[in-house]
């Protein structure tokens, strides 16, 4: 029988690639808005980040989600992901 291929995307921040559902996906969408992506399916551009505070930290000092997203991201959209993914790492 035949595998199911298993969706392969890689941290913006650190380079490792992993399971897609391993990773935080981070959308910008049509109306600008930036935003962590729990189902993986929300409409707009991409970005993958391991589920750690060294990645996302890293990210913001390289500015890695400027070049995902060709914009520039205020602070406040940092902070906001950072709070976000403190939640998701204290469950």
């Amino acid at each position: 029988m035949k595998q199911k291929k298993i969706p392969q995307r890689k941290c913006i921040a650190c380079n490792e690639r992993s399971d897609k559902k391993a990773l935080i996906r981070i959308v910008r969408n049509k109306d600008g808005e930036i935003f962590f992506d729990p189902t993986l399916k929300a409409n707009g551009r991409g970005a993958y980040i391991c589920k750690e505070m060294a990645c996302l930290e890293k990210a913001i000092k390289t500015k890695a989600l400027n070049r995902a997203f060709k914009t520039e991201i205020s602070q406040e959209v940092y902070e906001k992901l950072k709070l976000e993914l403190e939640k998701l790492e204290s469950k």
